[in-house]
């Protein structure tokens, strides 16, 4: 069966939550045996979202294969657990770099390159090559950004084009936008909706669903009203209310119907949803035993996406333990020495400080680290974590006065973090380690413990690596160097095997953690901060 097209549009104001709406509908056309893979399609001129700044974009989240890309790519993989690779995201500096360069290298024959066909072509190229390429029953495509806005016209044309290649049967467009409630009269209006609707129509897409997100439940005469402007039946206008959690939407819009008219929509079978687990792990969301802190340490932290799916892999270690996580955000310039690190940690059943580059706050993040090693606080260390944690130890244990990254310090004399030898003179995007490889597992190590595995593969974001000259003076000591990548020798993890719980990891394990199914390190982590909140409350 060739590949079916469902298409997410947002109109009125940008934030509605597409990316959500996206994940869940995989997440309900799967729970049916459905195929799925989805993809995002961001109108910003950056080929990928690598080298922007946190502040502004929020997380990267790198796929299997390496590819640096939008955060909603991570609610895609967590909520239909399918792996995505680079192709799932495409930005319009992607598009026309494809096409300049094509069109430098005589691709076009000395033909005149417009937007039309060309530009909307290489769009729907990337479509379909989604289809063919994933054997997906179905591709969810979002388009990013706000019907009207003039860097998202192409793209808007080039789904347009799409229903006419593969036909009405094969192509539906759900439109997703915002119905305000006015307190001073008390009502939702639709107008802005139906402004919307119609500026999509201007652009020739008729929308097949209209998805509203409101903060009180659609009236029968709002939906009568939208009905009737919008040219929709009332089964396809479908209630999208505000949720106290993520993982609750796709429940919320199963229970509106909009999985059956999903199926029917597409010539789908509409066979009966497996949402079984899904649902008991939003009820242990929902009603858990117990409540503990993890003081998350890091640079970006007055924006919480930039550490998005490692908040989220903590929910998901806390739904495990039948526990909340609360998070405490910690700016790392805070922590000026341990007794402000007692100050700000000192009520945390956990510490964990996930990745970021370059040196700003990275003197409080190894303060951080000291004060758990000191205190037998549980410390997960991430990327940037682990490094730190090596760095600190280092300094303090191994006596080695003055010990840093070259990435921090060139001329530190004792670089324990340091590029490899095959890196050196490269530019900055040419030794990023991206993606999955393989780590090796010692026996007996808590990293083994975890995962009930001795060869694992996790993904990787990061430049600078633990110096193998300094692998002897570590290995003779209380640091253990647990994990090693076979095909280049280099660490991947190291523990503290006397301490309850310290582990640092290279890779980023928190790209693989789902709701119901939490990374084995996440789970651990936070299972051993459960454990030293129980004795401390004991």
């Amino acid at each position: 069966m060739k590949a079916k097209f469902i298409f997410i549009t947002g109109g009125v104001v940008s934030s509605l939550g597409k990316g959500i709406t996206a994940a869940s509908i995989g997440l309900l056309l799967k729970s049916r045996g459905v195929k799925v893979v989805n993809q995002k399609f961001d109108p910003y001129l950056n080929i990928d979202p690598g080298t922007m700044n946190p502040y502004q974009h929020g997380e990267v989240f790198v796929t299997v294969d390496g590819g640096e890309t939008d955060l909603d790519l991570g609610h895609y993989e967590r909520f239909t657990d399918v792996p995505l690779h680079r192709f799932n995201n495409t930005t319009a500096g992607k598009v026309y770099l494809s096409i300049l360069d094509r069109e430098r290298s005589g691709g076009y024959q000395g033909n005149t390159v417009q937007v039309i066909p060309h530009v909307t072509d290489e769009i729907k190229s990337r479509i379909l090559k989604t289809g063919e390429e994933t054997g997906a029953d179905v591709v969810i495509t979002e388009v990013g950004g706000t019907v009207g806005d003039i860097e998202s016209l192409p793209f808007i044309e080039a789904i347009r084009q799409i229903k006419y290649t593969v036909g009405k049967d094969n192509c539906i467009f759900i439109h997703l936008g915002l119905l305000p409630y006015l307190k001073e009269c008390g009502e939702l209006k639709t107008k802005p909706m139906q402004h919307s609707v119609k500026e999509l129509l201007g652009f020739g897409i008729q929308p097949d669903i209209i998805m509203c997100r409101s903060e009180k439940p659609l009236t029968k005469s709002i939906r009568e009203k939208l009905g009737l402007f919008c040219n929709v039946g009332q089964n396809a206008i479908i209630e999208n209310l505000s949720a106290k959690s993520i993982y609750e939407v796709p429940l919320m819009l199963e229970n509106e119907g909009l999985g059956k008219t999903l199926c029917s929509l597409l010539d789908l079978p509409n066979s009966e949803p497996d949402l079984a687990d899904w649902k008991e792990m939003v009820r242990r969301y929902y009603h858990p035993e117990k409540e503990i802190t993890i003081a998350l340490v890091g640079k970006y932290v007055e924006l919480h996406d930039a550490y998005l799916s490692v908040a989220e892999a903590l929910t998901a270690g806390g739904i495990h333990h039948s526990a909340r996580v609360k998070i405490d955000w910690i700016d790392s310039e805070r922590i000026t020495d341990l007794d402000k690190a007692e100050e700000l940690l000192g009520k945390a059943a956990g510490i964990i400080v996930p990745g970021g580059f370059g040196d700003r706050g990275t003197a409080g993040m190894m303060v951080a680290a000291r004060y758990a090693r000191e205190n037998k606080v549980p410390y997960f260390g991430i990327c940037l974590g682990m490094q730190i944690a090596v760095i600190e130890f280092a300094r303090n244990v191994l006596s080695l006065a003055d010990a840093n990254s070259s990435e921090f310090n060139q001329q530190t004399p004792h670089p324990v973090i340091d590029l490899m030898p095959d890196q050196q003179g490269v530019k900055l995007g040419g030794t990023l380690r991206l993606g999955e490889f393989r780590c090796v597992l010692a026996e007996g190590s808590k990293a083994e413990k975890a995962y009930r595995l001795h060869d694992i593969v996790e993904r990787h974001r990061h430049r600078y690596e633990f110096n193998n000259l300094y692998r002897d003076s570590f290995e003779q000591s209380e640091m253990a160097l647990t994990g090693r990548n076979p095909e280049r020798n280099l660490v991947e993890i190291v523990e503290l095997p006397a301490h309850p719980w310290f582990v640092g990891v290279q890779f980023h394990p928190e790209f693989a953690s789902r709701p119901n199914k939490p990374h084995p390190l996440f789970r651990d982590f936070v299972g051993a901060a459960v454990e030293k909140s129980a004795k401390a409350k004991a």
